[in-house]
């Protein structure tokens, strides 16, 4: 009897080895992105997908030898459409505890920062104790909202969401809002760097905490690790051929 066990998972194991082999290789990723936050992904003049992680996208789907299709999200985290499969990964997220439960995660493409960003008279800091009463903008659905939200709106601090960066850039200058909280590279390019970032600037030392994360990376089901194993085989590809750190170049991060 023992040995018609044996035997019968040597048949099974030999069957699926040859399902896996029969298995076509992969010709497309659909990578789904939110257009909407320069200038990380948006989209130019001519409607065409630009910014840095739809250039990492494209060049990790180069380097892997497949076709990359984008499909613009209304939502960044929309991982009930990841499940169902209506794309393959998705493009730019911080790899929170929270999300971690809902999908599995690359490597870090690149760190972010995240800073308080307020008039310099001002003398704000990133602090509830500094903030207490004030009025701080952040991006709707982002991992920023989803802490300001949970520490420090329970101890008194007015939080506003926004839709779109200029909408919240827009509500800064005008003094609807007091501060904002963000990643340092957008709000350099929506504010900082322009006429109007004048009298704006970080204030206090970067915040971190797990709802926050300190980088950026692709979201994949949890149980394709084939596609997460090819992401990551790609992407220290890329680092060790030079592509990477020419890609990141003009963004202003410093690699890992």
């Amino acid at each position: 009897m023992a040995l018609i066990h044996i035997c019968v998972m040597l048949v099974l194991l030999c069957a699926a080895e040859a399902v896996a082999a029969d298995d076509p290789p992969r010709q497309e990723i659909r990578f789904a992105v939110a257009a909407q936050f320069p200038p990380f992904q948006s989209r130019d003049a001519q409607g065409r997908l630009v910014g840095l992680n739809i250039d990492l996208g494209n060049a990790l789907c180069q380097q892997l030898n497949v076709r990359c299709t984008w499909v613009d999200q209304v939502v960044v985290e929309d991982f009930p459409a990841l499940e169902s499969r209506q794309f393959d990964a998705i493009m730019g997220m911080a790899p929170t505890s929270l999300r971690r439960r809902r999908a599995g995660f690359t490597d870090t493409l690149y760190p972010f920062t995240t800073r308080l960003v307020a008039r310099r008279t001002s003398g704000l800091l990133p602090r509830v104790k500094s903030l207490k009463g004030k009025r701080v903008g952040v991006l709707l659905g982002s991992n920023r909202e989803a802490f300001v939200r949970s520490k420090w709106a329970p101890r008194g601090v007015i939080i506003k969401s926004f839709w779109l960066n200029d909408e919240l850039v827009r509500s800064l200058v005008a003094g609807d809002i007091d501060a904002t909280l963000q990643g340092t590279v957008e709000i350099r390019q929506a504010l900082l760097d322009t006429d109007d970032g004048q009298d704006f600037d970080f204030l206090g030392p970067p915040v971190s905490a797990a709802l926050l994360g300190d980088g950026v990376a692709i979201a994949v089901r949890k149980t394709d690790t084939a596609l997460l194993n090819d992401l990551n085989r790609a992407l220290e590809e890329l680092m060790q051929n030079g592509e990477y750190r020419r890609i990141l170049a003009p963004y202003r991060l410093e690699t890992p």
